[in-house]
């Protein structure tokens, strides 16, 4: 199962059902778990750690060297599920902190030249499409979407079934549920309601959302009195959860691209 081309570190852990392609090379400390699939060119370094069934496509990089100034060669790693997909020439970089990997959950499709970034910590289901770059620290939620060549700033928050319109760009936090639209930085541009409705999000939920997302991102008040409204507000669990997630940002919040007073985003 192994490609005789295959350089393979002698201390590296890899299952007896696991494929090894041509000219991959497979460092010190790597430990590959069962059905893993590795293309050719291949190269896992870093204390990396794959789970089950990872299909990883040629010219791939996991765990190389954050691009990072304070890194200063700590032992540091990356930690990736089971049931992920990523085609050719993505990169994963490990973190820069050694208690703390670089983590890639479940079931999530990373399509080819993306790159996850030192310490981005992605959830499970999630796409990104071709070209997507993710800066340092980034998180993204389960069920995220980010279309083809999008950009994400460092320490963004991407939120449980929000999506990225392809070319777009963020440098603050993006709402669960909600889409950014291209051409304009930190935009909103309205619900996915198509993903709520394949998610299974019910009417009654998404009717809330709907109320709430006039609420919190076209307001006619200041966006913290706003948020506080909310709060005090009476919604279920499913808004509740944007609530929660626009009460605990750092950078900012995405806003609507709609008339507003100029005093909303303070």
């Amino acid at each position: 199962m192994i490609h005789p081309t295959a350089v393979i570190s002698g201390t590296a852990e890899i299952d007896p059902s696991a494929r090894i392609g041509p000219f991959a090379v497979i460092d010190e400390g790597v430990r590959i778990g069962p059905g893993c699939v590795i293309g050719p060119y291949v190269y896992v370094t870093g204390r990396a750690t794959l789970g089950a069934r990872n299909r990883i496509h040629a010219g791939c990089v996991i765990g190389d060297t954050p691009q990072d100034l304070k890194y200063k060669d700590a032992p540091t790693s990356v930690a990736i599920g089971d049931d992920n997909v990523l085609r050719e020439h993505v990169t994963v970089h490990r973190s820069n902190q050694v208690d703390k990997p670089t983590t890639l959950g479940s079931h999530n499709f990373l399509m080819q030249h993306c790159h996850v970034a030192h310490d981005c910590s992605i959830a499970d289901h999630v796409v990104v499409a071709s070209g997507t770059m993710l800066g340092g620290h980034v998180h993204l939620a389960d069920r995220a979407f980010l279309s083809a060549n999008c950009l994400v700033h460092q320490f963004v928050r991407v939120g449980t079934l929000a999506m990225m319109q392809g070319g777009s760009a963020i440098s603050k936090d993006l709402p669960p549920y909600c889409m950014i639209r291209r051409g304009d930085l930190n935009l909103l541009c309205g619900l996915n309601t198509i993903g709520l409705r394949r998610a299974g999000i019910a009417a009654e939920d998404r009717l809330e959302l709907k109320q709430l997302y006039h609420q919190l991102f076209r307001p006619s008040e200041r966006f913290n009195d706003a948020v506080a409204a909310a709060r005090a507000g009476a919604f279920g669990a499913v808004a509740g959860r944007l609530i929660e997630f626009v009460s605990a940002t750092k950078l900012g919040i995405c806003l609507d691209g709609g008339p507003r007073s100029s005093k909303v985003a303070g």
